[in-house]
Order: structure tokens, then C-alpha cells, then sequence
């Protein structure tokens, strides 16, 4: 009997961290764990995200963020759990409405930006040519310069500049202000917001929780590889002054 009634508690427990889900979410998790070899980086992540949103997932560094991210655009796909991304496991067609920038370089440093458009335009069917050209036109970065030519600032403008020009569903950003002054933080939040494709939700990963606030209808607050923390961006930070200051009373 003792048994029994354990069984039936840890059924509950699992029912009640089951996530709420909106009608026709663009993303479902349910029950997502990760490991590295004995390490554990995502920790039964459940979440359930509706479309058009823009999202920030805000940790510190070494929270699972960046897992979270790849496991999302199918460049992890060995896990334990559920994973939908507009009713879609992560793969091959979750892949043609997702457009992710790593928190990496990828550009090769002996291309220029019009063969990496060549490039772009036969891998991907959204991607708008006329839209990329435009962008490097108004941002002023030449076309036919090898990438090793280039600032660092300049090549990460180009790389999200790509990553725009598609038409995707779902965008996944990996730290894009990591690294860059507050002027050029601003400057890229308004690039992505600006010419993001229309419908389409954002999820920006970031430990720079005052710089995106603003930008934000929801938030994840994510601490080692757990959620701690998922809502509307005025409900997280009430009985605060900011998010920022919100984060850092629950990350205490």
C-alpha cells in the first residue's frame, strides 16, 4: 500500500511540472534532459511557447542556454524527452522554418559576402537575396572583401544580416551581444527586430538580462540546466524595478 501511494505521489508531482500548453504552441518540451558524460546540463526543461513572441533565455554562463539553443535547431539530437518545434521533432523540417546564428564565428576567411549569399540562396528556399544585398548596402559591408579583411564587428553585422535575410518561423540567437559596446548592442536588437520576417517569434539567449529587457514579451530564467523561472516579462519582474533586478534576487 505504502508503495502504491508513492507511485501515485511521483505521478502527480510528474503531472504538475507537465507544461501548460497554449493552443498551437510554435514550441513544446516536455520532460528535456541533456548529459555531457556524467554531467547533466538540461534537467527535465519543460516549456510550452506560443507563436510571434520574442523570447529572452537569460542565465548565467554555463546555465544550458547554448544546449537548449542547438537541441532547438537540430545540431544536438541525442536526449531524453519531447522536443516540437510548429508540431515537428527537431530535423530536416523543423530545420526549413528555423534560422539560427551560433555564438560562434562561421564565416570561411576566404569568402566574401556575395559568394556566402550564393551559398545561403541554394541551401536555403527562404532566403531572400534582394533583402541581404539591401542590408549590406545600408550597413556598408563590401561585398567583394575577403572575411579575414574584416572587423570582428562587421563580420558579426554580416552573420546576422544572413540569418535575417531568410524567412524563417522561428529565429534562435545564441548571445549576439556578447562581447559588443551598449551602442552596438542596441543597434543589433533593432537590426533583428526590424527585419525579422513578420510572424515570426525570436529567442535570444543572453546573461545580459538589462540590455534585452526591453525588447522582450517573455522570459526563461534558466540555472544549471533547470528553469527556474518562465512568464510574461511584467509578471517576472513585479515587485521589481527592472528584470535585471528580478534576476538577480531569484538567482541569489
Amino acid at each position: 500500500m505504502e508503495s502504491l501511494q508513492i507511485q501515485q505521489n511521483h505521478q502527480t508531482h510528474q503531472a504538475d511540472q507537465a507544461p501548460q500548453i497554449p493552443k498551437n504552441p510554435l514550441i513544446y518540451i516536455d520532460g528535456l534532459s541533456k548529459s555531457y558524460g556524467n554531467a547533466l546540463v538540461l534537467d527535465n526543461v519543460n516549456l510550452a511557447i506560443a507563436d510571434k513572441k520574442i523570447i529572452g533565455l537569460l542565465g548565467p554562463n554555463g546555465a544550458g542556454k547554448t544546449t537548449l539553443i542547438k537541441i532547438l535547431a537540430s545540431l544536438l539530437n541525442q536526449y531524453h524527452g519531447k522536443v516540437l518545434i510548429d508540431g515537428q521533432r527537431p530535423g530536416i523540417a523543423s530545420k526549413k522554418i528555423t534560422a539560427y546564428l551560433p555564438d560562434v564565428g562561421f564565416l570561411d576567411d576566404d569568402w566574401d559576402a556575395l559568394k556566402t549569399i550564393d551559398f545561403y540562396e541554394d541551401f536555403y528556399q527562404d532566403f531572400q537575396r534582394q533583402k541581404a544585398l539591401a542590408l549590406l548596402e545600408k550597413f556598408q559591408i563590401p561585398l567583394q572583401n575577403r572575411f579575414k579583411t574584416l572587423s570582428k564587428g562587421t563580420k558579426e553585422k554580416l552573420q546576422l544580416i544572413l540569418t535575417l535575410s531568410r524567412a524563417a518561423k522561428l529565429y534562435l540567437f545564441d548571445e549576439p551581444i556578447a562581447g559588443v559596446d551598449p551602442l552596438a548592442r542596441q543597434e543589433i536588437f533593432d537590426l533583428i527586430l526590424q527585419n525579422r520576417a513578420l510572424e515570426s517569434s525570436v529567442i535570444i539567449s543572453t546573461h545580459l538580462v538589462a540590455d534585452v529587457e526591453k525588447y522582450l514579451d517573455l522570459c526563461i530564467f534558466i540555472k544549471n540546466g533547470k528553469i527556474i523561472r518562465f512568464g510574461n516579462v511584467a509578471e517576472v519582474k513585479e515587485g521589481f524595478n527592472n528584470l535585471e533586478e528580478a534576476f538577480k534576487e531569484i538567482f541569489r
